[in-house]
């Protein structure tokens, strides 16, 4: 198993096949698959599939944009800003095995000229400067307890004027979170911030809010939904596949966390300050 704590969390042995067996059982084409085949799983954050077209809706995207996704995890949202606007999208995630699978679903949707995949840690992006129209991230930041260092690398290779989307989990007023959830089993890895401080340190990192909105209520709706449908066996495909035998615990808390408002979530379009 991986030595970093983060990584280990999310590792899971031979996902890649557990994956390709669940596509098939869902009566999936292998050799047509597109990025709506593989939604339940690969859009693996608070609201799935949905949450990844409002955010980038709030973007606005041309098609022509160079794109940095930052904590890209099995690829789903770049692939679909690949697909459905035809950007150049580089996804960089600190876990070895999700990069392996974002790789290969990659290939099997047909998407390797427009998405391409590192490891790395976010805190030092392999990126020279400059070299993104827009840095996106959902769900990425609460495993990272050093956020002035995380928001300075994002700036770092932002073209000035440049767009920052974000999606984010934040702490809410009602107390620490219940654990587990699909970012953490135990506090230790777990770094929330409420949304009013992630606003000071991204402003103070070198960015302008252009759009702030939260969207604990939509979360808590689609949270609260997974969590009822949580009982007995799931779905061939979905993103119990990721999340090992406690997911049902996952959801559950989840839902719990929302409603009591222990966390809250969030989109925000930034723009580099030049």
């Amino acid at each position: 198993m991986p030595d970093d704590p983060v990584e280990t969390h999310y590792t899971r042995q031979d996902l890649g096949a557990a994956i390709l067996a669940a596509l098939k059982a869902a009566g999936k084409d292998l050799d047509h698959l597109t990025p709506d085949d593989l939604a339940p799983v690969d859009e693996f954050h608070g609201g799935q599939r949905p949450a990844t077209v409002r955010l980038a809706e709030l973007v606005g995207f041309a098609g022509t944009e160079r794109v940095l996704d930052v904590g890209s995890g099995l690829g789903g949202p770049s692939r679909y800003l690949a697909w459905r606007y035809g950007c150049r999208v580089s996804g960089v995630d600190l876990t070895a095995e999700f990069v392996r699978v974002a790789e290969m679903l990659t290939r099997l949707t047909g998407l390797v000229d427009k998405v391409d995949y590192r490891q790395g840690n976010a805190l030092d992006l392999p990126f020279e400067d400059m070299s993104f129209d827009v840095v996106w991230s959902q769900n990425a930041a609460m495993n990272i307890a050093d956020r002035d260092r995380l928001y300075a690398e994002m700036r770092r290779v932002l073209k000035p004027g440049g767009k920052f989307a974000l999606q984010e989990v934040a702490a809410g007023p009602g107390g620490p979170p219940h654990f587990p959830v699909q970012w953490a089993r135990e506090p230790g890895i777990s770094f929330l911030l409420s949304q009013a401080a992630t606003r000071r340190m991204l402003e103070a990192a070198g960015f302008r809010v252009a759009t702030w909105q939260d969207t604990t209520q939509p979360a808590l709706q689609s949270a609260t939904a997974r969590a009822r449908n949580a009982v007995g066996q799931p779905p061939a495909l979905g993103t119990h596949l990721i999340l090992g035998g406690d997911w049902q615990a996952m959801f559950h808390n989840s839902a719990r966390n929302l409603e009591e408002r222990r966390t809250e979530l969030f989109n925000a379009v930034l723009e580099r300050v030049s």
